[in-house]
């Protein structure tokens, strides 16, 4: 069975994001609308969705390096900042921003805490990933004949 390793992320991300949209458990928070991803940002994103979007990428990170923390979270989602003339560093993204998008997934039953070392996969969050990367890797085997050995 095909696994979010095998398909491309962005992909994954928007079907992902599709359907937490969708299912209603996720919802952005009010601060959500003004609210930069962090301080190498210099705007808040575009997207009205990025909420969905971003939880759908959190989802996948834990899948994939879990356990993880929303330290750890914040450092993924960093980036380097604009200090003027001076060289760049290196800046991790917004805590507050991972902090909450875990605790959303886990209360949508996707995630669960391990003791002191952070967030896994629950089960139902690691089926719903595979189902996902199954339909993503058969549309793609549709479009690409040379992806036929993955079928």
């Amino acid at each position: 069975m095909p696994t979010p390793y095998e398909v491309p992320a962005n992909l994954l991300i928007d079907k992902v994001a599709e359907r937490l949209k969708k299912e209603g458990k996720i919802v952005p928070p009010d601060w959500s609308k003004y609210v930069k991803t962090g301080v190498h940002r210099e705007k808040s994103p575009v997207n009205p969705d990025w909420w969905y979007e971003r939880a759908a990428a959190v989802l996948r990170k834990v899948y994939i390096k879990g356990p993880i923390g929303s330290s750890r979270l914040a450092a993924e989602y960093g980036g380097r900042i604009d200090r003027g003339a001076k060289p760049y560093h290196a800046r991790k993204g917004s805590r507050s921003i991972a902090r909450h998008s875990l605790k959303q997934l886990e209360e949508a039953g996707y995630l669960t805490k391990q003791d002191r070392k952070g967030r896994i996969i629950s089960p139902s969050g690691r089926s719903m990933l595979d189902i996902i990367s199954r339909d993503i890797l058969k549309e793609l085997v549709k479009t690409n004949k040379d992806l036929a050995k993955f079928e």
